[in-house]
This record gives structure tokens, sequence and C-alpha cells, in this order.
């Protein structure tokens, strides 16, 4: 069972702590980072610890849209989109690999759409799924 990670809201999410929770990982939340907040998808990482989930949470953010939540779990790096039900025809034109990605139950009337990220072999479509949401209404 997988265990999340950065739960204490006294230790910051730093770059050390996080390659410490990361380990091996931390080179791909490194470069997702630096792929994200480049010029092109100019994003932002805010990192909050919230009490409900009794974990720091980073939100991912394009001007004032959140993108997607990003958090660290002892099996790596785990980004969380969420998405009305008008959107999901589009999400399926994407041709995303289900092995890259999966929704999970649906939250209210917003389906989750969860990535483990572990590996850069996965930026493809997350990146996809990130252009999707900056775009969507």
């Amino acid at each position: 069972m997988e265990t999340k990670l950065l739960q204490s809201p006294e230790i910051f999410p730093s770059k050390e702590v996080l390659r410490n929770a990361l380990g091996s990982v931390y080179d791909v939340f490194e470069e997702l980072e630096a792929t994200l907040t480049q010029e092109n998808f100019a994003m932002t990482f805010d990192w909050q610890y919230y009490k409900d989930s009794k974990a720091w949470l980073c939100k991912v953010a394009y001007k004032k849209k959140t993108v997607f939540w990003l958090s660290i779990w002892d099996s790596g790096i785990k980004t969380s989109f969420f998405f009305l039900e008008r959107h999901l025809e589009g999400l399926a034109a994407l041709q995303l690999d289900e092995n890259s990605c999966a929704f999970e139950k649906e939250w209210g009337k917003m389906y989750p759409l969860i990535f483990n990220i572990n590996s850069k072999k996965q930026f493809p479509d997350l990146l996809k799924v990130v252009e999707f949401k900056k775009k969507a209404k």
C-alpha cells in the first residue's frame, strides 16, 4: 500500500526535503518542474500544508487556474487533475496510454485523473493533459 509523505506541517518541502523523500525519483520531479515553469508552459508551483489531507500539496497553476495538484508518496510523485463530465470526450481524444494514468472514483461532479509519476517516460501523456486542462473551460 502506498504511503503519503510530507505529513509534518513544520517541515516545508524544500529541495533537500524533496530529494530525501523522493530518492532516485527526485531527478524526475526536478525535470518536471523545470519543464512546466518554462515560458511555453508558464506554470507556478505553490506548496501549502493542508489540514484536511494532513500533508503538503503543491498546487500547479497557469495564471490563476489550478491545472493539477501534486503530492509526494513513497512510490513517487502523484499528480491529480480534476475534470467535469463535459471534458471526458476531449480527454478520450488525447489517446493517453492507459498504463500512464487512471480515472479514480467520481468526486462530486469532478472526475479525478491520476498520474503516478516515477519516470520521465510518462511526461508526454502528462504534458498532453496539462495542455488540455490549460485550455479547458
